[in-house]
């Protein structure tokens, strides 16, 4: 098929207390309103295989894996979780065969390797970027952009003296986590930041783009910044758009390319799917 190539992940499986519940629902609602608003077509959709042990384990551990898989968790880890794994590998592989791929979910950036915290059991944006790296006869270079709300705490640790991998976060510096991990480039910013100001901090991509020079840019594009939002604590409107855009033609502009994924987005289900589908509208331009 032609066009942009979209990671649809079907049904959410996920159970979690009534609470919590609102961010299971997204992932079909999002793929529901591309269709819907014919930002895509059928055509466009590839559907990811469950990810085997084998993949997962490049980046968690044997005894995480034995308890997530067997259903053996125990009350106080399923606590600290959420999101269900699934697609990335799909979407990076994708991308690095047409320039760019957009998955309808992912973004499960607070996941350890032997620990699922934040919403996220497994890490998918570590997963990919591992599996890639190890796949490749030359080792890949690759560079995680994520721009959630939330520092992606598990990512910074996973990769922490992994040369061939940067990650680069802007997070609101008084949201979730607390207790922050360094990544090799983070941007703190302060509650109640607008677009103008937030929209200020691309300026540090293009140098990473020219300075770490990756073959890969895994996006991380959380619409958890947005004023409606339920958890972000910032101001930004559906200007997200404009954010969106500068990540995708500056990568994709060097020829680097892009697998975006829809990160963190806490609201009601419809306007929370649709804010999700902007990064993806911003890939057809």
């Amino acid at each position: 098929s032609s066009g942009l190539p979209i990671i649809h992940h079907g049904k959410c499986v996920c159970e979690l207390p009534p609470s919590h519940r609102f961010p299971m629902g997204k992932f079909p609602r999002v793929f529901h309103f591309l269709l819907k608003d014919q930002v895509i077509t059928e055509k466009q959709v590839w559907i990811p295989e469950i990810a085997s042990e084998d993949v997962l384990s490049c980046v968690h551990s044997e005894d995480y894996l034995k308890n997530f898989i067997n259903g053996t968790i125990n009350e106080a880890e399923q606590r600290r979780t959420g999101f269900p794994w699934g697609g990335t590998v799909l979407a990076a592989e994708v991308a690095l065969q047409r320039g760019l791929a957009c998955s309808t979910a992912g973004g499960t950036h607070h996941a350890f390797p032997n620990y699922g915290s934040g919403f996220c059991l497994l890490n998918n944006l570590a997963v990919a970027a591992k599996y890639l790296m190890n796949k490749s006869p030359s080792k890949r270079k690759i560079l995680i952009v994520d721009l959630d709300v939330h520092q992606g705490d598990g990512t910074a640790f996973i990769f922490k003296e992994e040369p061939y991998v940067f990650t680069f976060s802007v997070h609101c510096g008084k949201n979730f986590p607390l207790f922050k991990q360094q990544s090799d480039l983070d941007v703190s910013v302060e509650d109640g930041l607008e677009d103008e100001e937030y929209l200020s901090t691309n300026s540090h991509l293009p140098g990473v783009l020219e300075t770490f020079r990756p073959d890969l840019v895994l996006y991380d594009a959380g619409v958890d910044p947005h004023w409606e939002d339920e958890l972000g604590r910032l101001r930004l409107t559906d200007q997200l758009y404009q954010r969106d855009l500068y990540v995708l033609r500056a990568a994709v502009s060097r020829g680097i390319p892009v697998a975006t994924v829809i990160g963190g987005g806490y609201s009601d289900i419809d306007k929370l799917a649709l804010r999700h589908s902007i990064v993806h509208r911003a890939a057809t331009k």
